[in-house]
C-alpha cells in the first residue's frame, strides 16, 4: 500500500511538473529562460527518482510537446540539456513510450550536429541510443533522419565519455538485422581511423563500446569486414584480449575476432598464417579465455577457435598441437551443455579436411584417433542425447566419423560400448526428418543385421 501511495504522488507531482512546464513556456516575462529551466529540472527530476519512473503520467500530460518546444534553436544550453535529459528517461520505459519520442527526433538528431556543445549533443546521442535500441523500425526512422553521419563524427575526438555514448548509441543503430546502416558507417570518411585509435589508446570503457560497434559492422557487412581485415585491427583486438581482465571488454572483442575470422577468407589465408606471431598470440589469447571462471569466456573463445579450425590443414594442426586441446578435451567432458556444444564444434572441425572432388570432406586419422583415445565420443554422445536439434546433429556427424574412419570395426565397438546405439535409436521416429535419416542410416550402415556375427 505505502508503494502504491509513493507511487500515487510520484505521478500527481509528475503531473502537476508538465502544467508548470507548460505556464513556464507561455510565460514572457523576466526570468523567462530559468522559469523554464526550473521547471525541467523538476520533471527530469522526478522521471529519474523511482524505480518505476512516471513516464506514462508524463506522456498523458503532454509532456512530449513540450520538450520538443524546448529543442528549440537558439534555446540556452541548460535548457537543451535538461529537456534532452527527460526525453532520455522517457526513451528508455516501455517500448510504447519509447514510440512517443517520434515527434522530438529531428531535434535531438539536430543537436548532436558539431556546432551543439558537448554536453548537449551527448545528452541527445544517449537519447537517441535508447530510441535506436528499441526496434529495426526506430532504427530505420532514425538513419532516414539522419542520425547516422552526426554520431559517428561525435567519435572522431578524444572526448572521453562522448566518444563512449556516441559508440555505444551507434552500436544500437547499426545492430541490424538490415545490414545497410553498417555499411554506410563504414564508408563514412575518418570512421576505420577513429575505431582503430580507440582500440589502441583509450581506456576499457570507451574501448569497450567501440568493440560493440565492430561486432556489428563484422557481423552484417560483408563489406565492412573487408575493409576492417586490411587495417591493423585484428592486432588491436588481439593486443586487449592478451592485456585486459575486464568481461566487458572480452566479451565484444572475442565475438569481432570470431566474426572477422568466420566472415573473410582473406583473414584465414592471409592474416592468420601459421608460424605468423599474430596467429600465436590469438592462439596465447584464447587459451587464457578457456582457462577463464567465466562460462561466457569460454563460450565465446571455443567459437572462435571452431572458425580458425574451419580453415586449413595448417590451422588445424596449429590447433590441435597448441595448449588449448587438452583444454577443449576436459571443457568437452565437464563444461555445462552450451560451453559443451561450442567445443564439439571445434573438435569436429579439426577432424576434417576441405573437401577435394567428391565434395565429402576427408578425414584426418591422426586427430580423430588422438580424440577418440581421449574419451571425446562420449560428450558427443551426450549431445546426440540432447533436445537440442544442432547439438544432436553434431553428435552424430562425429559418430559417423568414428565409424566411418576407425579400422577392424573398432568404432563399431566404442560407439556400442559407450550406448551410442541407443542414442540413435531414439530418432527412430523423430520429427526432424534430417535426423531421422541420419541415425537410421547409421544404424542400418554399421549395425544391421550382420553386426557381430564375424565374432
Amino acid at each position: 500500500m505505502m508503494i502504491e501511495e509513493e507511487q500515487s504522488i510520484l505521478e500527481a507531482q509528475t503531473a502537476s511538473a508538465v502544467e508548470e512546464l507548460k505556464a513556464a513556456i507561455a510565460f514572457q516575462g523576466k526570468g523567462a529562460v530559468q522559469k523554464k529551466v526550473n521547471a525541467l529540472r523538476e520533471l527530469r527530476r522526478l522521471l529519474s527518482r523511482s524505480e518505476f519512473p512516471p513516464i506514462e503520467t508524463a506522456i498523458a500530460s503532454g509532456a512530449i510537446p513540450l520538450l520538443a518546444q524546448c529543442l528549440s534553436f537558439g534555446s540556452q544550453d541548460e535548457q537543451l540539456l535538461e529537456a534532452a535529459w527527460c526525453l532520455t528517461n522517457i526513451a528508455a520505459g516501455k517500448p510504447e513510450e519509447t514510440r512517443s519520442l517520434l515527434p522530438a527526433l529531428p531535434l535531438l538528431i539536430a543537436h548532436i550536429g558539431e556546432k551543439s556543445s558537448m554536453l548537449v549533443a551527448e545528452q541527445c546521442a544517449w537519447a537517441l541510443g535508447n530510441v535506436a535500441g528499441e526496434g529495426e523500425d526506430l532504427r530505420h526512422i532514425l538513419i532516414s533522419q539522419g542520425a547516422l553521419l552526426p554520431l559517428a563524427k561525435m567519435m572522431f575526438p578524444n572526448k572521453g565519455s562522448t566518444v563512449r555514448t556516441a559508440g555505444w548509441a551507434l552500436s544500437n543503430l547499426i545492430k541490424g538485422p538490415n545490414p545497410k546502416a553498417a555499411t554506410e558507417l563504414i564508408k563514412i570518411d575518418g570512421v576505420v581511423e577513429a575505431i582503430l585509435r580507440h582500440l589502441k589508446k583509450s581506456d576499457e570503457e570507451i574501448a569497450t563500446e567501440i568493440a560493440w560497434v565492430v561486432v556489428y559492422l563484422s557481423a552484417l557487412s560483408p563489406v565492412a569486414t573487408s575493409v576492417l581485415v586490411k587495417t591493423d585491427l585484428l592486432q588491436l583486438l588481439v593486443e586487449r584480449l592478451v592485456t585486459s581482465d575486464s568481461l566487458q571488454l572480452l566479451i565484444p572483442v572475442l565475438r569481432s575476432l570470431g566474426n572477422l575470422i568466420a566472415g573473410d577468407t582473406y583473414t584465414t589465408n592471409a592474416v592468420l598464417v601459421p608460424a605468423h606471431e599474430i596467429t600465436d598470440n590469438i592462439i596465447r589469447a584464447l587459451v587464457k579465455c578457456l582457462k577463464s571462471e567465466h562460462r561466457v569466456l569460454k563460450k565465446e573463445a571455443a567459437w572462435v577457435l571452431s572458425n580458425i579450425a574451419a580453415g586449413s590443414i595448417g590451422h588445424k594442426q596449429l590447433i590441435y598441437k597448441s595448449e588449448a586441446m587438452p583444454l577443449l578435451i576436459q571443457l568437452l567432458a565437464t563444461s555445462t551443455f552450451d560451453i559443451k556444444k561450442e567445443v564439439a564444434y571445434v573438435v569436429g572441425n579439426l577432424c576434417v579436411a576441405p573437401a577435394e572432388g567428391s565434395g565429402r570432406s576427408s578425414l584426418i586419422f591422426d586427430h580423430l584417433g588422438s580424440f577418440v583415445r581421449s574419451g571425446c565420443l562420449r560428450g558427443f554422445i551426450d549431445l546426440v542425447r540432447s533436445a537440442d536439434i544442432e547439438a544432436a546433429r553434431l553428435g552424430l556427424q562425429f559418430m559417423e566419423l568414428v565409424l566411418r574412419g576407425l579400422p577392424n570395426g573398432e568404432g563399431q565397438k566404442l560407439v556400442e560400448k559407450e550406448d551410442g546405439i541407443d542414442a540413435m535409436e531414439r530418432f527412430q521416429f523423430h520429427e526432424n526428418e534430417d535426423l531421422r535419416n541420419m541415425a537410421n542410416q547409421l544404424v542400418d550402415k554399421y549395425f544391421g543385421a550382420d553386426y557381430g556375427l564375424d565374432e
